[in-house]
């Protein structure tokens, strides 16, 4: 950059952002290089990027916009332009233009057209280009492209010889500095040293980081008996902060990398349990599996709900005459029922997202919604059940023992 970037306006800043942005490489990438591109841009670990992209796509999936925007906008290192400029005939690019198309189409959703991104959507894109715009204005310098060199054809026709020419008083060539012999070659090529490179120290960060990580996990589920603060998504955001922070740590003191394998999947979870409203499934305060036999009409319960894990409840045990009524709702999993083979049942199965199977009517996708009335081989009459199942995403299965 000509001048001092700490003291160029923001306008300046953002044009040479562009000019000078980041290329995606080859080597080093996870998805399509874009956190691999800054990092190596800017000179600094891409684990650092990769944990604020994790982060950010804990923020209504912001991290996951700004993600797209730079595999639609950054080139790769071997190409003309970015896919998008390609895409508009500005230039070569190697994405091809179908997926370019999808990669668009992408953007509409994450950026909250179709899911009400909010105010911490919002909050995670200023913060993401913040940090951008901080980065750039103050490591810019470091590591710019350079432009194209432009190779020149060499032109040899009136280029001087070396040759020496005998005077004319020795035409034999007779005189040592008219002879024009070649250099003497060495019998045996020098034996290049290998220079051993030093073994470099286990780190201890990833260890330590992960047994810290138990001691917050022991810590909150201690602390949830106490506070209702310390639900499971909670829970799983001190989890992830803790494991991000040894991250950051092992980015400088060298280390830390594998915990990147435990951050995703959690974040993920994260992400899903604040995502899913489990509250719209009751008062249900139970993580985990049930499973219920009950015997005798009195033992059914009214209700058997579980915010996340699966409900397995067998009816087959139950007396052949009388009437049940019960029901079953599952934030996030499954929600089974057996019935004996000639009860009267009616059944309403439905999920908000997933699939269901109501005596053998199924239908799956958004919103998939059965209902049932099936008096058995031997017709009407004998033990009557009533059932209402529901999921918030997952399946719901009714079948006979």
């Amino acid at each position: 950059m000509s001048g001092n970037l700490s003291a160029a306006g923001v306008e300046e800043t953002l044009k040479d952002f562009w000019v000078s942005r980041p290329r995606r490489p080859h080597a080093g990438r996870k998805i399509a290089g874009v956190a691999a591109g800054i990092a190596e841009r800017y000179q600094i670990d891409p684990v650092i990027v990769r944990v604020a992209f994790v982060a950010m796509a804990l923020c209504n999936g912001a991290g996951v916009l700004v993600y797209l925007l730079g595999w639609l906008f950054l080139p790769q290192e071997d190409d003309e332009v970015s896919a998008a400029e390609s895409l508009v005939g500005r230039g070569r690019s190697a994405t091809p233009a179908p997926l370019t198309v999808l990669l668009g189409l992408a953007v509409l959703p994450a950026s909250g057209l179709f899911v009400d991104g909010g105010f911490t959507m919002v909050g995670g894109l200023l913060l993401s280009v913040g940090a951008i715009y901080a980065l750039h204005r103050g490591r810019g310098a470091l590591n710019r492209p350079a432009p194209s060199p432009e190779v020149s054809p060499v032109d040899t026709a009136d280029a001087p010889t070396t040759r020496v020419t005998p005077p004319a008083w020795d035409p034999l060539g007779a005189a040592p500095f008219a002879w024009d012999l070649p250099e003497p070659t060495p019998t045996t090529p020098p034996v290049p040293v290998v220079p051993t490179r030093p073994r470099r120290r286990k780190s201890r960060v990833a260890g330590a980081t992960f047994g810290l990580a138990l001691v917050v996990l022991a810590g909150a589920v201690v602390a949830s008996g106490y506070s209702d603060w310390f639900t499971a998504p909670h829970v799983i955001g001190l989890v992830v902060a803790t494991l991000g922070l040894g991250m950051v740590v092992g980015a400088f003191r060298g280390g830390g990398k594998g915990l990147i394998a435990l951050v995703v999947p959690l974040s993920v979870a994260g992400v899903v349990m604040t995502t899913v409203s489990f509250n719209d499934w009751g008062d249900s305060d139970r993580y985990g599996d049930v499973s219920q036999r009950p015997t005798s009409i009195a033992d059914v319960r009214e209700q058997y709900d579980t915010n996340a894990g699966t409900v397995d409840l067998d009816l087959t045990g139950l007396p052949s005459s009388g009437a049940v009524r019960t029901k079953v709702e599952v934030g996030l999993g499954e929600a089974r029922v057996i019935v004996p083979p000639n009860a009267d049942v009616v059944a309403t199965c439905r999920a908000d997202f997933g699939s269901v199977d109501c005596l053998d009517k199924r239908s799956d996708g958004k919103g998939p919604d059965e209902r049932v009335r099936d008096n058995g081989p031997d017709g009407e009459g004998g033990l009557k059940i009533e059932l209402d199942l529901r999921a918030g995403m997952g399946e719901v299965v009714v079948s006979r023992g």
